[in-house]
């Protein structure tokens, strides 16, 4: 026969199972913390960068990339509509001055010359024929005036006779008034042709200088055509490395267009380009570091384009040592901006440990364990940050990523 079970059993029963459900909550929560603390809490020494605080100097620098060109760089392009006929010189040979890259076929260009220069053949006689002309036209005017002033002579006469005539009672009044009628007419046609003499003289002098500015148009049009045809014949204007050419013979190429490029590789420049967020902190003149192969190279910004291009701004550098020989043409470089400088402050290397922001925990390096340590940051570089306070001198500080121990106050280092 089963026996009814008391509540109070019951409830002891009750009891004794939340008791151990606590207990055991309890252990698996100090297992779990022991396990965090004995792995969290520790940390291999290879595993980690250490940097010791030091005093210096600090660059703060803003970001920017670059390539390396030729600081001096010749862009040769064709003078004449024409095509290619021959290319004597590929892209990396040497090339002195005066020596030949491509041949044009100037073909057009030369007949071209041939019918300007029998167009000033023809302005040239066409002003001399003018000149023959307007000389006889100016002749013949000038003899019947001279023709007129030896008939007013002869009028003046026949006056002073009918004159003397007349005293004599031979002549009458108006014998004398027609002799005088007669040489005043004369008189005024004498004017008139006088005044066509140098009317003549004006136009003769309008007319050969109009001939002659049409000719002298022609002569620099002449000029410059064959200026065009003697460079033509693509050739180095200074010694250097030709970097580009059209080697495409046969193709048709416009006035202006680019046949071959010249660099002077015994020095270089860098071209920057940077984020037109930046561009309060672009200006001529400030300092640059330019990172090649991990060395160092100094320079300044020396022009800063006007015009922005997908959000993008570029600008030159002009290098220190524009002849060193790890520069390369095309090669691409990280820029740094330098926008300020700090001297004599406590530095430390820079690393994953910095995040950026102006107060931030570090862990420093104290008989084998790791402490962390509130500080206050300044400026920063690639290389290093400026430690305001929270530091001294010599103390060692992990500069790799330790985010995972953000709960921990403190880190045993392991070798």
């Amino acid at each position: 026969m089963d026996k009814e079970i008391t509540q109070e059993v019951t409830s002891q029963n009750r009891k004794k199972g939340v008791i151990i459900a606590v207990i055991s909550i309890a252990v698996l929560a100090l297992a779990i913390w022991l396990l965090r603390s004995t792995f969290k809490s520790t940390i291999k020494k290879a595993d980690v960068t250490m940097s010791v605080v030091k005093i210096g100097n600090i660059d703060n620098t803003v970001n920017a990339t670059g390539e390396v060109l030729p600081e001096f760089e010749e862009i040769l392009t064709s003078p004449i509509n024409a095509s290619i006929k021959a290319v004597t010189m590929d892209a990396g040979n040497k090339v002195k001055a005066g020596q030949s890259i491509l041949t044009l076929d100037k073909s057009v260009a030369q007949s071209e010359y041939d019918k300007q220069k029998f167009q000033l053949e023809s302005k040239e006689d066409e002003i001399r024929k003018l000149k023959l002309d307007l000389n006889k036209s100016f002749f013949d005017i000038q003899s019947n005036n001279d023709i007129k002033q030896l008939h007013i002579g002869n009028l003046a006469d026949a006056v002073e006779n009918a004159k003397r005539l007349f005293n004599a009672g031979g002549g009458t009044r108006e014998g004398i008034e027609q002799a005088e009628l007669n040489l005043k007419v004369a008189q005024l046609e004498k004017k008139q042709i006088e005044n066509e003499i140098k009317n003549k003289q004006q136009t003769m002098q309008i007319e050969i200088k109009e001939a002659q500015i049409a000719a002298d148009i022609l002569q620099t049009d002449l000029n410059g055509l064959q200026r065009k045809l003697n460079l033509a014949n693509i050739v180095a204007t200074r010694a250097g490395v030709v970097t580009y050419v059209n080697k495409n013979i046969g193709a048709n190429v416009t006035e202006g267009q680019s046949l071959a490029r010249i660099a002077d590789l015994s020095s270089f420049k860098v071209q920057g380009s940077i984020s037109d967020n930046s561009i309060d902190q672009l200006r001529n003149g400030i300092p640059v570091i330019v990172l090649i192969n991990d060395a160092q190279m100094r320079g300044h910004v020396t022009n800063v384009s006007p015009s922005i291009q997908n959000s993008i701004i570029t600008f030159d550098i002009q290098l220190d040592e524009r002849n060193n020989q790890a520069l390369r043409p095309n090669m691409k470089v990280d820029v740094y901006l330098v926008t300020a400088t700090h001297s004599h402050v406590m530095m430390v290397a820079n690393g994953a440990a910095f995040k950026g922001a102006n107060v931030q925990e570090v862990f420093v390096v104290n008989n084998g364990k790791a402490e962390k340590r509130t500080v206050h940051t300044g400026l920063s570089n690639f290389d290093f940050v400026e430690i305001k306070d929270g530091l001294k001198p010599g103390d060692v500080v992990i500069t790799s990523d330790m985010s995972g121990y953000k709960n921990a106050d403190e880190v045993t280092i392991k070798e």
